[in-house]
């Protein structure tokens, strides 16, 4: 069975009904025309997964049809995801016809691919991993020019490493990101660029110090580093603080810290409720806030963090779920107006629509 194929028009067709709910949503609070940012309609997710379906000495690709999830869907080709990840998927399901030793009790195979070219492939499998499974696995990485990665239960052998490193041009620079396999990095390449620039352009005139939340692996927080003075970023995640302090030498931005703390824990330092082991060594005080950036997970932003998000100037604001968002503009609404708003279509063919706002303080 192979995937269906999207043509211009019914691309078209799909978005223009997300962005006229987008309309009707933030009309109540006079929101400008969006910006509209239409994705590639193929070969536009980064990522992909996949379980792997065995029948005899066959092996394929296989997903699960929610209104039916005991019926296999196999997938000879799957053309959502990126040329390099449509382009591996048969190399890689004939290297595992050929060997026993890499089929044998694989259940799944996750992509992780990138817009500069380089692919990560995770095999995670029902069984325990020895030397004879990372012999042949390092001579599937030569072969399939990626990194590879075993999974099993409580085991992970990484050949190589466990990360790649992507390339975007925005405004002229080029920024590179370290990428870890199991962490999250935005799953349309092309749509992240457009992003990345739209935020850019909003924050061009803006300067001051910044103030970034869910700074994940500092996607947004290279790219907007330059247009501020100085910048205060915090991640919860562990492994996102570390890709981003990678980030942050790899682009040379000197001007960011990056403090491991939850959206309402930094709430509480600016407001001196508690003090903070893990900004001992940054002074708060010779910061002068003037802009809070932030990019939630779908539930959108707390009570706590919405109070501490009226005492600022502007409030850059990317979401991934148009929903939360009105809400949080709703309670912000008698201390900010929506300046300028865009809609990126992160996931075409859904019902899902990336939003962005410039929120700036009435007067």
């Amino acid at each position: 069975m192979s995937s269906p194929r999207f043509t211009a028009d019914a691309y078209a067709a799909q978005l223009a009904p997300k962005v006229e709910q987008f309309r009707r949503d933030f009309a109540p609070f006079a929101a400008p025309e969006p910006a509209v940012f239409e994705s590639a309609p193929q070969h536009y997710r980064m990522r992909a997964e996949f379980r792997m379906w065995h029948e005899a000495d066959r092996i394929d690709y296989a997903m699960f049809d929610p209104a039916d999830p005991k019926r296999p869907v196999l997938m000879d080709d799957f053309p959502v995801a990126s040329v390099l990840i449509c382009e591996a998927m048969p190399r890689l399901r004939a290297h595992l016809l050929a060997s026993s030793a890499l089929r044998h009790k694989l259940f799944q195979v996750n992509f992780l691919s990138t817009l500069s070219g380089e692919l990560l492939i995770t095999l995670l499998y029902h069984r325990k991993l020895d030397e004879a499974w990372e012999a042949t696995a390092r001579a599937l990485a030569g072969a399939m020019n990626a990194q590879v990665i075993g999974r099993s239960h409580k085991q992970k052998i990484v050949l190589e490493r466990d990360w790649v490193l992507e390339a975007i041009e925005v405004d002229g620079r080029v920024l590179r990101y370290q990428q870890i396999e199991g962490s999250f990095s935005q799953p349309n390449g092309g749509i992240n660029r457009q992003m990345l620039g739209w935020a850019c352009a909003q924050a061009g005139q803006l300067g001051g110090d910044l103030l970034e939340l869910y700074c994940g692996n500092g996607n947004f927080t290279i790219a907007l580093a330059p247009h501020f003075r100085r910048v205060l970023a915090t991640e919860v995640s562990k492994s996102s603080v570390r890709a981003a302090q990678y980030n942050l030498a790899a682009n040379a931005v000197e001007n960011v810290v990056i403090a491991r703390l939850s959206s309402d824990e930094m709430s509480d330092a600016l407001a001196r409720v508690r003090p903070f082991q893990r900004l001992r060594e940054i002074d708060l005080d010779s910061y002068r806030f003037s802009t809070l950036f932030v990019d939630p997970p779908r539930c959108g932003l707390d009570a706590t963090t919405l109070q501490m998000a009226r005492n600022f100037e502007r409030i850059l604001y990317i979401s991934c779920n148009p929903q939360t968002l009105r809400d949080n503009v709703e309670q912000l609404h008698a201390s900010h107006q929506i300046a300028s708003a865009a809609v990126f279509d992160q996931f075409p063919f859904t019902h899902h629509l990336e939003c962005g706002l410039l929120l700036t303080r009435r007067a």
